[in-house]
């Protein structure tokens, strides 16, 4: 049995989004791999689940990722084009 408790890394001020509870925390409070941030604040770290559809949707529909055949590019690997 550990002695210590290790406490996730973070500092007072930092905002993060747990993806187990649902909920936004300071500091972090759950581990690393259950949280999205920092945010810088607790209405950032609240549209977590937000930002992140909306930024996998850029993702997804950006040319310099997107390796669809149908457009002649792309070199099947996931990266970006050369060019």
């Amino acid at each position: 049995m550990a002695l210590f408790k290790k406490r996730p890394e973070g500092k007072p001020g930092e905002w993060y989004y747990c993806l187990k509870h649902g909920t936004v925390e300071e500091g972090p409070e759950c581990r690393a791999a259950d949280r999205l941030g920092p945010y810088g604040t607790r209405e950032e770290a609240s549209h977590a689940m937000e930002t992140a559809r909306e930024r996998n949707e850029e993702w997804r529909t950006d040319p310099r990722w997107n390796d669809d055949v149908a457009d002649g590019g792309g070199d099947g690997d996931g990266g970006p084009k050369a060019g």
